[in-house]
């Protein structure tokens, strides 16, 4: 963001609030990218007492308005500023591409159909499904986001809660994971705290750790310990990761076999439904909702230096 004067008093922040499988983010309309959200005021926001309470935090910016995003603006015109709820930036949400992609529809922004969003791990392309009738009213449809490809580097890691120890493949969905099969998932501990994973050099920023145990055939369960924000109830690309490295542990790769593989993935949200197709694309479908909107009170972010540019009506008022 350029240098800009802020605004001397303290408007209020207009914000929405989104879930997927019940992973949970605040969304910040700002199209024009005015608003400057520090890592401590994103903090706040996702404190689930003193805030709004969120997993993340999806800002909402025209690709052509964020110095991150100006080179994929003739892709896609929405760019997902994704935080995780400690304030940190990261590079890519499954769950929260597919809230972000709702949040478009509920506000007229897109309609039905393909719609490509910008993201730090690339363009992503969405497909928003036609709503049905039920009843007489209408359900919105499930939401498939083509995750890009996954990559597994050779050097994975060993996983270790509570005395026990696990080896995790190494999978890479524009942000890192580690997958350790587990027999219980209890085995995971309360995973309040970070999995300890040997050795650290190999995610010297951090990663997503998920402990995987078998339902049925080509169905499995999962937790997760996300970078940033413990364990959610879901994390979309940790059911990729996740889809991926079982698929390759039961001697499936589609690039060989031609065919296309579709995992079935429980987590402690919700269901969600991981295809990869010959090509190496990794396609995510699940559901999406909003569940609220308001405006955050000016008290919440005092002295957390949130810069919002003075002429701006846009997000703010």
């Amino acid at each position: 963001m350029t240098t800009a004067q802020t605004s001397t008093s303290s408007p209020s922040l207009a914000f929405l609030k989104g879930h997927g499988t019940e992973n949970d983010f605040v969304i910040v309309p700002d199209p024009e990218g005015v608003i400057d959200l520090p890592p401590a005021a994103v903090a706040r926001i996702c404190d689930r007492r003193a805030g709004i309470g969120g997993d993340g935090l999806l800002r909402v910016v025209r690709s052509a308005a964020h110095p991150e995003a100006r080179s994929m603006a003739g892709q896609a015109e929405w760019f997902m500023d994704y935080r995780n709820a400690d304030g940190s930036i990261a590079e890519m949400c499954g769950n929260g591409t597919r809230v972000f992609a709702r949040y478009l529809e509920h506000a007229g922004l897109v309609t039905a159909g393909e719609v490509p969003i910008a993201t730090r791990s690339g363009v992503k392309l969405v497909h928003l499904a036609q709503a049905v009738s039920d009843g007489g009213s209408a359900v919105e449809g499930d939401i498939t986001v083509a995750m890009g490809r996954a990559r597994l580097p050779e050097d994975g890691v060993t996983v270790t809660v509570d005395g026990r120890s696990w080896p995790a493949r190494n999978v890479n969905m524009g942000n890192p994971h580690a997958v350790a099969f587990v027999d219980d998932l209890d085995h995971a501990g309360d995973l309040l705290s970070v999995p300890a994973f040997a050795p650290a050099s190999v995610y010297p920023h951090g990663v997503n750790i998920e402990f995987v145990a078998d339902r049925g055939p080509r169905h499995v369960a999962m937790r997760v310990h996300e970078r940033g924000a413990a364990e959610t109830r879901s994390c979309g690309t940790g059911a990729c990761a996740v889809a991926v490295a079982a698929a390759r542990r039961d001697g499936v790769d589609p690039a060989v076999t031609g065919e296309p593989v579709t995992y079935t993935v429980d987590l402690p949200g919700g269901t969600l439904v991981i295809t990869e197709r010959p090509d190496g694309e990794v396609e995510m479908t699940g559901p999406a909702v909003i569940v609220a909107e308001g405006r955050i009170d000016p008290a919440l972010l005092r002295g957390a230096a949130v810069g919002v540019v003075q002429d701006s009506q846009t997000a703010v008022a």
